[in-house]
């Protein structure tokens, strides 16, 4: 009997036809662990097996230091794929982080994908201790710590992240990468060693990795949110806790947010009026992401640009030919330009 492949063959359409007609919900959720596997690319192989017959979809990254995924599970398989979770021995019992708001398609194919990490992070983790983490706390220690005078609180996440939603009196490194924001870290905190450091980020995974690297450098009382942003929502609502939590937590999949807080914390990209909408450029050789208030979107066509607008308006064949570089005229289609800062170019258009 032929073997299914091991990898998505079918395109974006009937990708989302398929999703459409589903008449079942699915859960969106998130996990990591840091973990040592002895074989990645077999274990890769293997889930992919137990999950496609799941009808699960996400975006996964394994690597020889641990797993880090985020998903959605058809509602009626969920225990079986919790069990399919609990019978991998480096897994069991992994804590899954459950999305707070399911207003749109998290994802639309499953995607496994072997790395050397689970998170870029530009580090060497073999000169200093990756296990010697922060102290994990709870939402409702989260928020005593908050209250101190004696903290400094941290987002470890990129800007385009902190922008749209961040807890109360955070530090925000402007950083487009976490490879570029650990060093930045560092260079803000390096006078408040005496300090209670607290961390967050989406999910938990950054903290762990971030967390350790501070105490490398010599700083003794670092804390993290046990399971970030995520984990602190659900807590909060399940427990009654005040949120010091403030707008959108922004998510890497096609909901691109989910609402926490009522709060709107940015503003659009091209005419600086109040929104928390990202979105991707429609010019599929830019798909930068930025903010874009209903407005703008109905104004640009949804592209960052006037220069976009008119790309778009181009038969498929041309804009096919300008991506390959037969026509470059357009400054968007530099892969090498980082999305969140590219808003400055944005104003006057």
């Amino acid at each position: 009997m032929k073997r299914k492949p091991l990898h998505n063959i079918y395109s974006k359409d009937i990708l989302r036809k398929k999703l459409e007609s589903e008449n079942f919900h699915r859960t969106t959720i998130s996990f990591y662990k840091y973990v040592i596997l002895e074989d990645p690319q077999a274990l890769r192989n293997s889930l992919y097996r137990n999950w496609d017959d799941l009808g699960v979809l996400g975006r996964i990254y394994i690597a020889r230091e641990g797993i880090n995924a985020q998903l959605c599970v058809p509602e009626h398989n969920f225990q079986a794929f919790r069990d399919q979770i609990d019978s991998i021995p480096e897994f069991k019992n992994v804590p899954f982080k459950i999305a707070v708001e399911e207003n749109s398609p998290s994802f639309l194919k499953l995607d496994i994908r072997v790395r050397s990490k689970i998170v870029a992070d530009g580090l060497e983790d073999d000169s200093f201790d990756v296990t010697n983490v922060g102290v994990h706390l709870s939402a409702e220690e989260f928020n005593q710590k908050l209250d101190s005078s004696n903290t400094v609180l941290v987002d470890v996440r990129n800007h385009y992240e902190s922008e749209i939603g961040h807890f109360e009196g955070a530090l925000l490194p402007q950083s487009d990468t976490f490879r570029e924001e650990l060093p930045l870290i560092l260079d803000l905190l390096q006078d408040k060693k005496d300090k209670e450091i607290v961390m967050y980020c989406t999910g938990g995974i950054r903290c762990e990795k971030a967390s350790a690297y501070l105490k490398h450098h010599g700083f003794q009382n670092v804390y993290q949110l046990h399971g970030g942003i995520i984990s602190y929502a659900s807590e909060i609502k399940e427990k009654g806790l005040d949120s010091k939590f403030k707008g959108k937590n922004f998510v890497f999949d096609g909901r691109l947010q989910e609402a926490i807080g009522e709060e709107i914390l940015s503003e659009c990209h091209q005419c600086e009026n109040r929104s928390d909408r990202h979105v991707n450029c429609a010019n599929p050789g830019c798909h930068i992401l930025f903010i874009q208030c209903e407005s703008c979107a109905e104004k640009f066509d949804g592209c960052c640009s006037e220069e976009c607008k008119s790309i778009i308006s181009l038969p498929v064949s041309e804009q096919k030919k300008m991506r390959k570089g037969k026509t470059v005229s357009n400054q968007h289609f530099s892969k090498s330009r980082i999305r969140p800062k590219v808003f400055e170019l944005y104003k006057g258009h």
